[in-house]
């Protein structure tokens, strides 16, 4: 039964149905099995049990099943105390959870194989929290499966694994939703509406401030014996096979290329994100990119990311954009009105009846909608409406674009790319436009649509 199909067959059946072997009965308070949206998780960490408070405590979603390389762990915490983490610390959360909430419930299944948990048939939707590099065939596969699908951001780790995320959604009219959750708090949300009104006027510099990255090693270099508990191969995957150390594993992989993209890429699909949607950029791109700054770790070479840099972006009209950690944490853009600063808990402006409550910015929303309550709640409810989430798929990947190419750059020593985002090409460089299509898959890994 394909997606589509089986939805109209759960919207239809009875309150007493049994939707799945997990579900039992109905509750007071709690929606009927028949209205729940099943859902499954791959990558149960840290940001993993974060999704998975989001999206469990809703009174219609059920929370079937995990799935994790990991049996058990407890992140980067050296002495293997405090809170557990992997497969068999969620399922405990999820059946504590559901015991207390008064639901009858047989169980949370448990996987540590990704495929096995997309292929079940009574799961609607799939949350991916993965490192970075495991995004791309998570997500994939689950899309082929017919699921929708909540992934973290960067929605991938290479450029192309974007482009097949992206467009696989739209082939099987999923709904998609990025872990961007600053679209959905209501001072990143206020900011955007902000400019996208013209309250600034002609816009002329944006500011995108991203953290410092990583100069010394952030965890242990020498311990090369893997954990029991963890299947170390099916970890790193596509990756390139590395001796094990807690340096590169639990947190740690975003420092190197391997597995993620440095503070750059862990932190563009945040406030470069906020940017691009402010500036309406979200099916398109800049037209040049450049890296200005770009300094290497000098306290290890296990990490190959950039400690300080600024990437310089063109977009039309003149605007120009620097994303990195040379500028103040947030967004902040300029334009012949003044200025509006937005980070996490905070916005200014240099004009502050801008900001007040009773202020009437413009007609246009951001959302069909206006304001989303809950990143996770607007997920839910757009896989049950089908109409589209507030941080989509093609939006996210577009977000991160200027991030990818300015590897590329700094890869030819700091080139000036010119970018045909309508292509999705660097224009008239071969060599360029290859280095962005790499996806350094590991044997027998492949990257299939």
């Amino acid at each position: 039964m394909n997606q589509n199909s089986r939805r109209t067959f759960i919207k239809g059946a009875t309150a007493a149905a049994v939707v799945g072997p997990n579900i039992i009965i109905n509750t007071p308070g709690i929606a009927a099995p028949s209205e729940r949206l099943t859902v499954g998780f791959i990558g149960v960490g840290g940001r993993g049990f974060n999704n998975l408070d989001g999206l469990k405590n809703h009174g219609d979603t059920q929370v079937l099943a995990v799935c994790d390389v990991d049996k058990l762990h407890y992140g980067k915490n050296v002495k293997r105390g405090g809170k557990a983490y992997g497969r068999d610390a969620a399922k405990m959360h999820v059946e504590t959870h559901y015991s207390k909430e008064g639901r009858e419930y047989k169980g949370c299944d448990t996987y540590a194989d990704y495929r096995e948990i997309c292929a079940r048939e009574d799961i609607d939707a799939i949350a991916v929290s993965t490192p970075d590099h495991w995004h791309a065939l998570a997500t994939l596969e689950a899309l082929n499966n017919g699921k929708d699908v909540y992934c973290e951001k960067p929605v991938t780790h290479w450029f192309h694994e974007g482009q097949l995320v992206y467009k696989k959604v739209a082939e099987k009219k999923a709904i998609f939703q990025t872990g961007s959750q600053q679209r959905s708090d209501k001072k990143f949300y206020q900011a955007v509406k902000l400019v996208q009104n013209g309250v600034l006027g002609k816009l002329s510099d944006v500011k995108v401030g991203l953290p410092k990255g990583h100069n010394d090693p952030q965890g242990d270099i020498e311990d090369h014996n893997v954990p029991e508990n963890q299947d170390y191969d099916f970890w790193t995957g596509p990756a390139k096979k590395l001796p094990y150390m807690r340096a590169t594993n639990h947190w740690n992989w975003r420092w190197l290329t391997n597995t993620g993209g440095g503070q750059l890429m862990d932190w563009i699909g945040h406030h470069q994100d906020i940017n691009a949607w402010a500036l309406d950029v979200q099916k398109s791109g800049p037209l040049t990119v450049q890296v200005a700054k770009w300094v290497m770790p000098t306290g290890t070479d296990i990490y190959d990311c950039p400690v300080d840099y600024d990437v310089h972006c063109e977009y039309e009209g003149g605007i120009k954009v620097s994303i990195g950690n040379v500028n103040p944490m947030g967004t902040k853009w300029t334009g012949e009105n003044g200025w509006i600063h937005v980070t996490r808990g905070k916005i200014t402006a240099s004009n502050e009846a801008w900001l007040a409550d009773d202020f009437n910015a413009g007609d246009k929303e951001p959302y069909e909608g206006g304001l989303t309550a809950n990143h996770h709640r607007n997920f839910i409810d757009s896989c049950k409406s089908r109409k589209e989430a507030i941080a989509p798929a093609e939006n996210a990947h577009r977000s991160i674009t200027p991030g990818h190419i300015a590897y590329v750059s700094a890869a030819l020593g700091n080139k000036k790319l010119h970018w045909d985002a309508a292509k999705e090409e660097i224009v008239a460089d071969a060599e360029a436009q290859k280095l962005l299509l790499r996806t350094d898959y590991r044997s027998p890994w492949e990257l299939k649509a």
